[in-house]
Parts: C-alpha cells; structure tokens; sequence
C-alpha cells in the first residue's frame, strides 16, 4: 500500500512506494530510507548529463549530479564506515574531504549513479544482516558509538534536507515541481 499523494507520475519512471501507514519500527525506518532515495532518483529522472550538472548559483557547486554524488559518500560513510567497521577511503576523496563529491562538472549520469547504487545495495545489505538497531559503530568524528537506528535516522533527516534541494534544482532546469 501507498501513503495518499505518493502515486508516480506519469513523465517519472522510478518507482517510489509510500512507507507503510502501520508497521514495526525497522520496516517503518527502511520504508521511509527507500522512499527518500526514490524521491532522489526521480528528481534526476529524464535529465541529460549536462543538466544534472546544472548549478545552482556560482560560486556554489550544488547541482542534482552533486547531490547524487554526496549521498554516496553518505551512504558509504555511516554504513561501511560506520556500522560496518571497514576501512575505505570515500569515494571520491582520499583526504576525507565531503566536498569534493558536490562538485560533478566533470562527473555523468553513469558515474554517479553507478556509484551511488552500489553504496545503497551495500548499506541494505549491512543493514538486513544487523541482528537490531541497537547494534552500534563507531562514528570517528564525533568520537562515539552510534545505533544502527541513529544511522537510519540520520540518512532520512540527510535525504530530506537534500532532496529539498533537489526540488529547486530540477525546478530551475525544466520547471519540474513537487514530488
């Protein structure tokens, strides 16, 4: 079932299904995680390379492809890093550096989402083998252990903040609005 107003439109080829109106909490948390990268992927959805690369206004680097970008290194960081314990550079950087994944002028479609696919399948993968949300990580830069359920939280609330933006990108490029 589908939340009201989470139908796909008819111009939108990804898939994003509402989470569910009751349900245990881990459903609810991977429910409302997969809902936010759909709704990211269909911000991007029909787009060329170049305007996925489209800025929002200089000097920022923030553009679709960017946010695409970052929400790798997001998703890498707090799932393979964090909860996971492994010991890998981002994605982009090797010098830990975030902001380097926002700036796409030289990065495609291909690329990015490439990369960004696989660090989701990666972070669903670690998060279904977790026995509860109570297994923690160790987040470097805070200097404390995290839950598995503060994670989930953490990329929602990140995903949401983003895709807001996300909506002024694409409303820039072609008029596109809503969700």
């Amino acid at each position: 079932m589908t939340c009201p107003g989470c139908r796909k439109e008819s111009a939108v080829t990804v898939e994003r299904v509402g989470p569910p109106l009751t349900g245990g909490e881990r459903e609810t948390l991977r429910a409302f995680l997969d809902y936010h990268r759909a709704t990211l992927a269909m911000k991007c959805e029909g787009l060329s390379d170049e305007e996925l690369r489209k800025q929002s206004m200089p000097p920022s680097t923030l553009s679709l492809l960017g946010l695409v970008r970052h929400m790798a290194e997001v998703e890498r960081t707090w799932f393979r890093r964090v909860i996971n314990g492994e010991d890998i550079p981002l994605v982009w950087s090797d010098e830990d550096d975030y902001q380097v994944a926002y700036d796409a002028s030289a990065s495609t479609r291909s690329e990015a989402f490439d990369a960004w696919q696989a660090e989701v399948e990666h972070s669903r993968r670690i998060e279904a083998e977790a026995k509860s949300l109570d297994v923690t990580g160790y987040q470097a830069r805070w200097g404390e252990d995290v839950s598995l359920r503060l994670v989930m939280l953490h990329l929602i609330h990140d995903y949401a903040r983003h895709n807001g933006h996300a909506d002024f990108l694409r409303e820039g490029i072609d008029g596109t609005v809503g969700a």
